[in-house]
C-alpha cells in the first residue's frame, strides 16, 4: 500500500463519474490536497480501456454538463464518441399532442448528447492520472468521525486499517450510500412501483439525432440516438413500467419483447431488428434533505436520485459539483475548506435547482401517467400550445438543457 499523503484538505468517497469529476474540479484550482477513496479495484494511474459493444451502457449529458466539460479541457475528447441530440419529439401515445424542441431554435450546437459510460469513465481517469490528485482502490470505510478540526475516516487498505484525516469530507459512493448511512444521514425515499428497463436497440431506420420521449398510460419511454455499431443505426431504449409489467417484459424473449415495444412506440424508427441485452431497476425518488455538515458534504446519488424521465440525474450533480467548488475557491486562501458557514452557502445556492429538478422529472412521470380523459386533454392541449408558441418551447428545452439555473453561466 503506498503511504497516505495525510493530512488532506477534501477526501471523496467514490470513485464513479461524480466523484471523478470533483476531483477534476478542485484539481483545476491547484488549491487543495485531494484524495478519492472508491471501492472497486482500481489503482493510481490506472486507465480503462474503451471498447465499443453493441450493449455498451450510457449517459445523457445535457448542454450545461458539456460547458462544465470544456472547462475542464475534456470535451473535445469526450465529443469523439458522442452522438448529439438535435431534436426532441415528445409525444403522448393514442392522442393528437406532441412537440418538437429543436437545438436550432434554442440557439445551441446540441440540446444534449449521449456518451457510453465505458468512453466517458475512460476520458476522465485519463485527465485524473495528469493531476496530482491521490487515488486508491479497494477502499472499504468501516467508520467515520468527526474531530474538532477533521473528519476521521477508518478504512481498510489493502487488508490494513488505516485511519484518514481530511478537513473536508465528500461522500458520493452512489444510491443506498453506505456512508451516509454511518452518518446517520437517512434520505427521504418515495416508491414510484414502476422499473426502468435499459436495453440498445438497433433500428431500421437512422435515427437523425432525433431523441422521443413518449408517454403512455403505463410510463414513460424514451429512446436516445447512440452512436452507430458497425454501420448500424442504434438507440438506448428506457421504459418504465409497473413493477410486475417489467417482470414480464424481462422474462419475454427478444421476439416478443421487440413486438411489445413496437407497439408501444410505433414505426417512426422503422422495424426494431434487434434488442440487446436488457437490465431493470425499481424507481426511487430519494433526497437527503441534510446535504452538509461541518466538514462534510453529501453529493451525487447518494444526495438525489431522480425519475429517468428526463435524463436529469447526472447533470444535476455535476452542476451541484461545479458549484461547490467554485463556492470554496471563493474563499480566502485562509480559510478552513470545511468551514460550515461556505457549506451551507453551497446548499442555499444550490436548494433551488434541486428541487425545481425533482419536481420538473416527478411531475412528468405523474402527469403523463394519468389516463382521465379530462388530464388527457389538458395534457395534450399543453403539448399543442407548446408546439405552437416558441417561447413556451424555448422554455422546456433549456430547462432541459440545464441553462436556466440561478447562477450558472452556461453559454
Amino acid at each position: 500500500m503506498s503511504q497516505l499523503k495525510e493530512p488532506y484538505d477534501i477526501a471523496i468517497i467514490g470513485g464513479g463519474m461524480v466523484g471523478i469529476s470533483l476531483a477534476l474540479l478542485l484539481a483545476q484550482q491547484k488549491r487543495w490536497k485531494v484524495l478519492v477513496l472508491e471501492s472497486q479495484s482500481i489503482q493510481q494511474g490506472e486507465i480503462p480501456q474503451y471498447s465499443p459493444s453493441f450493449d455498451a451502457r450510457s449517459t445523457a449529458l445535457s448542454w450545461s454538463s458539456r460547458c462544465i466539460f470544456e472547462k475542464l479541457g475534456v470535451w473535445q475528447k469526450i465529443q469523439q464518441h458522442a452522438q448529439s441530440i438535435a431534436t426532441i419529439h415528445v409525444s403522448d401515445r393514442g392522442h393528437m399532442g406532441l412537440t418538437r424542441l429543436q437545438a436550432q431554435e434554442a440557439g445551441v450546437e446540441a440540446l444534449g448528447y449521449v456518451v457510453e459510460n465505458s468512453w466517458l469513465g475512460s476520458v476522465l481517469m485519463q485527465q485524473l492520472a495528469e493531476t496530482d490528485i491521490e487515488l486508491i482502490g479497494d477502499a472499504k470505510i468501516q467508520a467515520i468521525q468527526p474531530k474538532a478540526d477533521s473528519m476521521q475516516l477508518t478504512a481498510t487498505l489493502e487488508n490494513q486499517e488505516v485511519e484518514i484525516n481530511t478537513r473536508l469530507l465528500v461522500v458520493a459512493d452512489g444510491a443506498d450510500s453506505s456512508s451516509a448511512k454511518l452518518l446517520g444521514i437517512q434520505p427521504q425515499k418515495k416508491d414510484y412501483g414502476h422499473s426502468a428497463i435499459i436495453a440498445n436497440l438497433s433500428l431500421e431506420a437512422a435515427h437523425q439525432a432525433v431523441a422521443y420521449e413518449r408517454f403512455t398510460d403505463q410510463g414513460p419511454m424514451a429512446l436516445l440516438p447512440l452512436a452507430d455499431y458497425k454501420n448500424t443505426p442504434r438507440s438506448a431504449l428506457v421504459w418504465t413500467q409497473p413493477n410486475h409489467q417489467a417482470q414480464e417484459l424481462m422474462a419475454a424473449d427478444d421476439s416478443t419483447f421487440i413486438n411489445q415495444l413496437q407497439a408501444r412506440f410505433g414505426d417512426r424508427l422503422g422495424q426494431f431488428s434487434q434488442v440487446g441485452e436488457r437490465i431493470s431497476y425499481s424507481l426511487t425518488q430519494t433526497l437527503s434533505e441534510e446535504q452538509v455538515r461541518r466538514r462534510l458534504v453529501i453529493a451525487g446519488n447518494a444526495a438525489h436520485s431522480l425519475h429517468p424521465v428526463a435524463g436529469q440525474g447526472f447533470n444535476l450533480s455535476l452542476r451541484d459539483m461545479e458549484s461547490l467548488v467554485n463556492g470554496l475557491a471563493r474563499q480566502p486562501m485562509d480559510t478552513d475548506v470545511g468551514a460550515l458557514e461556505t457549506l451551507l452557502s453551497y446548499q442555499d445556492q444550490r436548494t433551488q435547482d434541486q428541487r425545481n429538478t425533482l419536481l420538473f422529472t416527478n411531475g412528468l412521470s405523474k402527469l403523463f401517467g394519468l389516463s382521465s380523459p379530462a388530464v388527457a386533454l389538458g395534457r395534450n392541449s399543453g403539448l399543442l400550445m407548446m408546439d405552437l408558441v416558441p417561447s413556451l418551447r424555448n422554455q422546456f428545452a433549456h430547462f432541459g438543457m440545464g441553462t436556466q439555473q440561478s447562477g450558472a453561466d452556461y453559454v
